[in-house]
């Protein structure tokens, strides 16, 4: 797709109200220790952030709090892709799959760069986990799009994490006789995403994307999207078959290994746990366990 936007962000400005726009960074690295500095600018965007006939100021203004690049009131749904990445497919024993296997977390589950993960109670003993993932998000309505074309419908990556709870989404006494992700992954503000989002210009399939994913600054997961089974091209034909993506959906792509499930003991995220995510040219995603 092509939008008046290289890497955007959300943001509430020094007047109190939220805005749009294209950070002043000279590459992604730098835009945390910007903010967390108070050095952050971006010059706003007026119009629908899809919309390639939408504007940039050209003039910026001072970032005083990054959210997260969407709102939930714009993601009519978050599709999230198990067992895509090879490496997680050998770490869960698991079976090879022959097609992309989807689960669907509602719009409410989408959180901010740097907001609490709120954690349930029903979600909380023994199972909490993280999955460090990168994603997408469709700019343009489509169905039955070919492969071909599909970059044409993305129109960005984000860094994202799809919070799990392993008894509901594993356990036979929980989740019944086979594997249930719904439930397990759905609860609200279980996708935090961000810091920004990039557009396909920049990165085209992000197919070659370093991604990492930290506990309390411990190395977890080390991987790249070079070793994802389905692509982002693959996902987004595969989902559109008979089916509109509506603009605003995210698709979250798989994990890689590294998660605390594969852990021998197993180790579970706790209530003050912070997990960090790094995709290569998308930033870090920071967030805090908080159980309720």
């Amino acid at each position: 797709m092509k939008l008046p936007w290289k890497r955007l962000v959300r943001f509430v400005g020094v007047d109190g109200s939220s805005y749009y726009g294209e950070p002043d960074i000279t590459n992604v690295e730098n835009l945390v220790d910007l903010y967390r500095a108070g050095k952050l600018n971006a010059y706003p965007l007026d119009g629908d952030i899809f919309d390639g006939s939408a504007t940039l100021s050209t003039h910026s203004i001072k970032v005083e709090k990054l959210l997260g690049p969407l709102e939930a009131s714009q993601v009519p749904a978050v599709k999230g892709i198990g067992l895509n990445y090879v490496s997680h497919i050998k770490e869960a024993g698991r079976t090879t799959p022959t097609y992309p296997m989807f689960f669907i977390k509602g719009s409410k589950s989408v959180n901010d760069w740097g907001a609490p993960i709120p954690i349930p109670k029903v979600a909380q003993q023994e199972q909490c986990d993280y999955e460090g993932e990168m994603c997408f998000v469709i700019g343009r309505e489509g169905k039955d799009i070919p492969k071909a074309e599909a970059l044409n419908y993305v129109a960005g990556y984000m860094t994202g994490n799809d919070m799990s709870a392993r008894t509901w989404q594993r356990n036979p006494k929980f989740a019944g006789p086979v594997p249930q992700f719904n439930f397990s992954k759905g609860f609200d503000k279980y996708a935090p995403l961000g810091p920004l989002l990039v557009s396909t210009e920049l990165l085209g399939d992000a197919s070659n994307l370093d991604l990492e994913t930290r506990v309390n600054g411990e190395l977890r997961q080390s991987s790249n999207t070079s070793d994802l089974l389905f692509d982002v091209p693959t996902l987004v034909e595969f989902l559109s078959q008979g089916t509109t993506l509506e603009k605003g959906t995210v698709v979250m792509t798989g994990t890689p290994r590294g998660v605390g499930m594969g852990m021998n003991p197993p180790v579970w995220l706790k209530h003050g746990d912070t997990v960090e995510v790094t995709v290569g040219g998308l930033g870090t995603l920071a967030n805090s366990i908080v159980f309720e």
